[in-house]
C-alpha cells in the first residue's frame, strides 16, 4: 500500500530549496491572479519565495478575505492539556528529551479531572491533550484519559506517540476527533541530527503517520513542521505537498497547520535556521491562498504583540493561557516540567475579549460528542480546587 512517503521520496529537498529561491515576480503575479481559484505547487513555490516579500501587503489582504469569506469572523480558541512529560526520545529541540534531568510526571484520574475542571471553568469545550512519547503512556493510559473526559467536552484532541492504525481506531471509538502530528523536519539531511535517540528516530514511520489516521477514519489530522530546523521555505512547501496528497487520498477529513517555532527549553542551545515573524506571516498567507479549507493555527510560542497583529491574516485558532507541563493548570506544578517556554501569557478571558473588542467572535469547541451519538456535559466544578 502505499503511503506519502512515495511522494516525498519523488523529490530532493535541496533542489525544492533552490527552485524555491528561483521564483521570479511574475510568478509571483501569476499565483497572486489565480488566488481563490486553486493554485498548484508550482504557485505555492512561489508564494513562499524571496520574490514574494515586496507582495506581503497584497498577499495579506487576500488571506484575510478568502479566510473570512469561507470561516467568517471567528477564531477558535483551544488548550492543551498535558498529561506526561515522560519521554523515550532523545531530541535536541525539546525539553522533554530523554536525557534532560528534569522531574518527570504522569498524571492520574484526579489530577486529569482537576485539569480539566481549570480548563472548563475557563470556558473551553475542546481541549488538546498532549504526551511525552513513551509506550509506558500509550494506549490504555490515552484510553482511559478519553473516558474520563469525554463526558466533560465537545471534543477531544490529542499529540501524542504515532500509533499504529488500529490503535487510532480504538482511540476514535472513546472519543478521539482530532490528531496533530507534526513531522518537525521534512529534511533527511537534518531529521537524524535532531532526533538521536528513540522511537521518534524513524522518519519514514513519522511520515506514515497521517496515512494511518486517515485509514483509521480520524475527523481532523493537523501536519506541520518545526521551523528553526532547516530551510524554512522548503519545510512549508513539503507541508503543502504533503496537505495536498492527504487532501486528495482522504478527502472526507479535515485539516489543520502550524507554525511553531523555536522556543527557550531545558537542555543545550543548537543552532537555528532564520525563521522570523514576517516570514511566519508569509507562509501562513501562502497556505491560505493555497487552500482556503485548511484550518491555520497561531500558538502562544508567539508574543502578544505579534499575535495581536497576525491573527487576521489567516488564521482560524488560536491557543489561550497555555501551560506547557503536566499539572500546570490546577495544580501550579513547576515550570521546570514544561516542554518550552511560552511567550503570550494572558488568560484566556483576556484573549477573547481582545477578539470581541476587534470584531471576531471567539469559538471554544471544534467538535461536537453529539455527532458521535454522545451526550455531554457534565458538571465539573467538584473537581476545580
Amino acid at each position: 500500500m502505499s503511503t506519502f512517503v512515495d511522494t516525498w521520496k519523488q523529490h530532493d529537498f535541496a533542489a525544492v530549496a533552490v527552485s524555491i529561491a528561483a521564483r521570479t515576480p511574475a510568478d509571483v503575479q501569476r499565483a497572486l491572479a489565480r488566488a481563490g481559484r486553486g493554485l498548484t505547487l508550482i504557485d505555492l513555490a512561489a508564494l513562499l519565495s524571496p520574490a514574494a516579500a515586496p507582495f506581503l501587503e497584497e498577499m495579506a489582504a487576500l488571506s484575510h478575505r478568502l479566510t473570512v469569506e469561507r470561516f467568517g469572523r471567528t477564531m477558535q480558541l483551544y488548550a492543551p492539556m498535558y498529561l506526561t512529560n515522560v519521554c523515550a526520545n532523545i531530541c535536541t529541540y525539546c525539553g522533554f528529551s530523554a536525557q534532560n534531568r528534569i522531574p518527570r510526571k504522569a498524571l492520574d484520574d484526579a489530577e486529569i479531572l482537576a485539569e480539566a475542571g481549570v480548563l472548563a471553568g475557563h470556558g473551553f469545550e475542546h481541549v488538546l491533550l498532549v504526551t511525552g512519547e513513551s509506550s509506558r503512556y500509550g494506549v490504555a493510559y490515552l484510553q482511559n484519559a478519553l473516558r474520563l473526559l469525554r463526558p466533560h467536552f465537545a471534543g477531544l484532541s490529542m499529540e501524542v506517540q504515532p500509533l499504529d492504525q488500529s490503535d487510532y481506531e480504538t482511540l476514535v471509538a472513546d472519543g478521539l476527533s482530532s490528531v496533530l502530528v507534526y513531522q518537525e523536519t521534512y529534511d533527511p539531511a537534518v531529521y537524524p541530527k535532531h532526533h538521536l535517540k528513540g522511537p521518534k528516530s524513524d522518519m519514514a514511520y513519522r511520515l506514515e503517520t497521517p496515512d494511518r489516521l486517515g485509514r483509521a477514519g480520524v475527523k481532523k489530522i493537523g501536519i506541520g513542521a518545526l521551523y528553526g530546523l532547516s530551510d524554512w521555505r522548503a519545510e512549508a512547501w513539503f507541508a503543502g505537498l504533503h496537505l495536498d496528497y492527504l487532501e486528495k487520498h482522504y478527502w472526507r477529513t479535515r485539516y489543520s497547520l502550524s507554525f511553531p517555532r523555536l522556543r527557550p527549553h531545558e537542555g543545550s542551545d543548537i543552532a537555528v535556521t532564520p525563521f522570523n515573524e514576517r516570514d511566519l506571516v508569509q507562509a501562513a498567507c501562502a497556505f491560505r491562498l493555497f487552500s482556503q479549507e485548511v484550518e491555520l493555527s497561531l500558538s502562544t510560542r508567539e508574543s502578544p504583540h505579534f499575535r495581536n497583529h497576525a491573527y487576521r491574516l489567516g488564521f482560524t485558532s488560536m491557543s489561550a493561557g497555555s501551560r506547557t507541563n503536566p499539572g500546570g493548570y490546577a495544580a501550579g506544578e513547576e515550570s521546570s516540567l514544561e516542554q518550552f517556554e511560552i511567550s503570550d501569557e494572558r488568560t484566556p478571558a483576556e484573549v477573547a475579549a481582545f477578539l470581541r473588542t476587534n470584531g471576531y467572535e471567539p469559538v471554544w469547541k471544534d467538535w461536537d460528542s453529539t455527532y458521535d451519538g454522545q451526550n455531554h456535559q457534565t458538571d465539573l466544578t467538584a473537581h476545580v480546587r
